[in-house]
């Protein structure tokens, strides 16, 4: 009787414990079952600060309207390099872009050296225009200027389906776009507590987010920056081996008891 009441405390104990709950499963919980939903706050998401080693794609149009006021070996150079630029794979901006140095510079055609460390893209694409403005064309000419990150590059690692190095080419990404793009959660990976490695101008941050809080998407951390490492812990039913499934747990339990059994036998007889 005591084997036996043992096995059923053994039994209820690891079904308790070695299956993964539904509720750790599901992203952004209850999220259907507020009154009006749960708004999406962009402008909470803080804007990028180029960092070294980033590469810009920077295309520029100039528009003279009066040609006899504009040099137009400049005009064309500008004009020329900006088609250039627009007829390329997103990927060559790798070995075409402009990449940040050491010493937080570019190098533009025409301009020189601009420095553009801990600036957003847009204020890099002002202060190009501002200086095409004041130095080489006049009040007259129309200057156009796009200033874009080459690829929007993030590394995933973990309990991830296709962990490793990702680029994307659009200008934001949430964290559940980056996740989808690397091939989901895997079952045994921890929603609750995904971390984020971040690197700032003063050095790292780490953050942690839960996935399956509804209210995330109302954090600035929903949306992830460039060279974001994400790291995707593994549940604890992982390291104990007894299954992360009903069934699984199951015929662990029945292999567990028929060893037991068979060493019970083994020792009476």
């Amino acid at each position: 009787m005591r084997i036996l009441k043992f096995f059923i405390v053994f039994i209820a104990l690891t079904s308790l414990f070695s299956c993964i709950p539904n509720k750790d499963l599901i992203y952004l919980q209850d999220y259907g079952n507020k009154p009006d939903g749960i708004q999406l706050n962009e402008s909470d998401a803080k804007p990028y600060r180029v960092q070294i080693n980033d590469i810009l794609s920077v295309n520029t149009k100039v528009l003279s309207l009066t040609e006899k006021e504009v040099d137009q070996r400049i005009l064309a150079m500008f004009n020329g390099s900006s088609q250039e630029n627009q007829g390329q794979s997103a990927q060559s901006l790798y070995f075409t872009g402009y990449t940040v140095d050491q010493h937080g510079n570019i190098r533009v055609p025409v301009i020189g050296e601009l420095n553009v460390l801990g600036f957003t893209l847009e204020e890099i694409r002002t202060a190009i225009e501002k200086k095409l403005t004041d130095e080489y064309f006049t009040a007259s000419t129309r200057i156009f200027v796009t200033v874009k990150l080459a690829g929007f590059n993030y590394t995933v690692n973990g309990e991830i389906g296709n962990p490793g190095s990702k680029v994307l080419f659009q200008e934001k990404v949430t964290i559940l776009e980056a996740i989808a793009n690397s091939g989901d959660i895997n079952i045994t990976g921890n929603r609750k507590e995904v971390q984020i490695l971040r690197k700032q101008p003063h050095g790292f941050e780490m953050y942690s987010l839960d996935l399956t809080d509804a209210s995330i998407v109302n954090s600035p951390k929903f949306y992830i920056q460039p060279n974001d490492y994400i790291i995707i812990k593994p549940l604890r039913q992982k390291s104990w081996g007894t299954g992360i499934t009903g069934i699984q747990t199951l015929g662990t339990i029945i292999t567990a008891l028929s060893l037991v059994t068979t060493t019970i036998l083994l020792i009476r007889n």
